[in-house]
């Protein structure tokens, strides 16, 4: 196996633009993040390029945008190029995770209950 072949396989660059089609961002990206879940809307259909059927797959289940980079093997700049076009098609839905913020008036009402005792 050649030089160029094994880059081709390890996810060499040209191999990323082949699969973005030259772009190295979105407009949709931008409401991308690492944590946000995407989940599919519908199952692959015959025909449709390879990585984007891999994402389809993989998000049957609501999953993180890192988690689907690590199950695919691409770097996370691609997966979002691409997770723009499925966004744009309505075949995933991206959605925030759950916030992880602890209760402010709850703490304060231990707070004070403490400061009672």
């Amino acid at each position: 196996m050649s030089t160029s072949d094994r880059d081709w396989d390890e996810g060499g660059p040209e191999r990323l633009y082949v699969i973005t089609g030259g772009r190295a961002d979105s407009t949709e990206q931008a409401d991308l993040d690492l944590v946000t879940l995407i989940v599919s809307r519908e199952e692959p259909k015959a025909g449709i390029q390879p990585e984007l059927a891999a994402i389809l797959r993989v998000c049957r289940s609501p999953v993180s945008v890192a988690e689907i980079s690590a199950h695919l093997t691409l770097p996370t700049s691609v997966i979002s190029v691409l997770l723009a076009d499925l966004l744009a098609d309505g075949r995933v839905e991206a959605r925030t995770p759950a916030s992880s913020r602890p209760d402010i008036a709850l703490i304060e009402a231990v707070i004070d209950g403490l400061q009672n005792l």
